[in-house]
């Protein structure tokens, strides 16, 4: 059977008394994920979700979202994992576009997935400690997970380019799982290692290399629900953490925090989300005595496309070579050497949910999927991104769409006409930053404008840098030039 939710079944065979979960004090067992996740299946089942049917997941890292996740798949279902900062207006898309049946959503957050709910015709199960164990303890569980092919749908992960509303790629349960067994064969897992979670479980990375990855190879996730320097420091040493995976954002905060205990249980840590600065890299390996690989992937392609692998030669600043069963190469190569990344495998996914056209447009009939990002190889194989061809942010690595947060800058009654451009960050990276010409005679400052963004999309994305210009720069179609705006110094 090819249901990716097997994976856990077979962990909870051969490990059953071992920690899957940790959440602080919080232990949850093989066999105890295993029977909540077959509990919450039955419940779904009995409350008419059928295979196919879509199921938002709207979860913190803890371990109710695992058991979410696993309990939607064995039902047959297919997950839309959600940011719990989304807001009404967004998730009433995330829920209404695939067309999901129902909603798990934490409690704190019930406010904004119920309203997307009713905007979806969804049910809104929320989960409360306690309450929510109460619930699924009156279920019948469901025992064998629904049969699902190798093309099937397994998770819905919505992403979005420069232009129009996000867009759902499909993923398969043969994409996950195949991808999984990458990662794990990569990073040389074992039921011994524990890794430790502080990548949002809603992300692919986090997701995959994550949470799919330990349960796959029966070793422990230990849940941070919001990254913090020092916390992640101090549950390394108090679980012995031995993998850590972060986005670069996370190693630089980690490097320069004045807290140090005892890291030695790290064997590996893995970078990923966004470009690792080599010198944060070599600094994070001499002061933590552990390697770091990079690599490198999209929602599209599972996430995993290529890898810094442990036992070949890692090249500071490289994202590697592909991994197993995966083909790169460049497209559309200028005469320096640079080129347009394609990718073809097993790791691509089905395709945008409802979107031929812009499913078409990102993978040729050749199957080679179109990724944005410019690179050069060098002559080993090794890939280095330059740029990227799409006006993409990665705040702290969180992806920040700019149209979106242009569509609701142009909501404002006394702007004319919004540009949404990244930042460079010492901290987080990349920052989000607008340039703005109002309305003739409007009148409007920038902490009332940002305010009023804040009120209407998840807190990460909202520009902090705001700045009023006479007019935005165009070319000739009077398409508005990004790369013409100047950046004001700091005030």
């Amino acid at each position: 059977m090819t249901n990716l939710a097997c994976n856990l079944i077979a962990a909870a065979r051969r490990h059953p008394d071992r920690v899957a979960l940790r959440l602080d004090e919080i232990e949850i067992r093989y066999t105890g994920l295993d029977a909540a996740s077959a509990r919450l299946a039955g419940l779904l089942v009995a409350r008419g979700v059928c295979p196919g049917d879509r199921v938002g997941v709207m979860l913190p890292n803890v371990p109710y979202f695992a058991i979410a996740y696993y309990g939607v798949l064995r039902a047959g279902g297919v997950v839309v994992p959600m940011n719990v900062l989304l807001k009404e207006r967004e998730t009433s898309f995330y829920l209404s576009d695939p067309q999901a049946k129902a909603v798990i959503a934490w409690h704190e957050f019930a406010p904004a997935a119920q309203a997307g709910a009713d905007a979806a015709g969804a049910e809104c199960i929320v989960v409360t400690p306690g309450d929510f164990e109460e619930l699924i303890g009156t279920a019948e569980p469901l025992g064998e997970p629904a049969a699902r092919e190798d093309d099937d749908t397994a998770v819905i992960l919505y992403t979005s380019g420069t232009t129009g509303t996000p867009k759902g790629a499909e993923l398969t349960h043969a994409n996950l799982r195949r991808n999984v067994a990458a990662v794990v064969e990569i990073l040389q897992l074992t039921p011994d290692d524990v890794i430790l979670g502080a990548l949002p479980l809603f992300h692919a990375f986090g997701q995959v290399a994550g949470l799919n990855a330990a349960v796959a190879a029966g070793a422990c996730l230990s849940l941070i629900p919001r990254f913090d320097p020092v916390k992640a420091l101090k549950i390394i040493e108090r679980d012995h953490v031995t993998v850590f995976e972060g986005v670069p954002t996370m190693f630089a905060a980690m490097l320069h925090s004045e807290e140090r205990p005892d890291t030695g249980s790290l064997r590996l840590c893995v970078s990923g989300g966004a470009a690792m600065p080599v010198e944060v890299m070599r600094g994070f390996e001499d002061t933590f005595g552990c390697m770091v690989l990079e690599g490198y992937g999209l929602s599209e392609t599972s996430p995993a496309a290529s890898f810094n692998h442990p036992d070949r030669e890692r090249k500071p600043g490289s994202i590697g070579t592909p991994i197993a069963g995966v083909e790169m190469k460049l497209i559309d190569v200028s005469e320096d050497g640079l080129g347009e990344i394609a990718i073809r495998g097993h790791n691509i996914m089905k395709g945008y949910w409802n979107r031929p056209d812009a499913t078409a447009a990102a993978i040729d009939a050749d199957g080679w999927f179109h990724t944005g990002d410019v690179a050069r190889v060098d002559e080993d194989g090794y890939f280095f991104i330059v740029d990227r061809t799409k006006d993409m942010i990665i705040r702290g690595g969180y992806n920040v769409y700019p149209r979106e947060i242009e569509e609701v800058l142009y909501e404002h009654p006394a702007v004319r006409e919004a540009a949404v451009v990244r930042i460079p960050d010492d901290v987080l990276g990349e920052e989000v930053g607008a340039a703005i010409a109002l309305v003739p005679g409007a009148e409007a400052d920038a902490a009332a404008i940002r305010d009023f963004v804040k009120e209407r999309v998840a807190g990460y994305k909202y520009p902090r840098r705001i700045w009023f210009i006479d007019e935005l720069p165009k070319g000739p179609t009077g398409k508005i030039q990004k790369r013409d705006i100047t950046i004001p110094a700091e005030p």
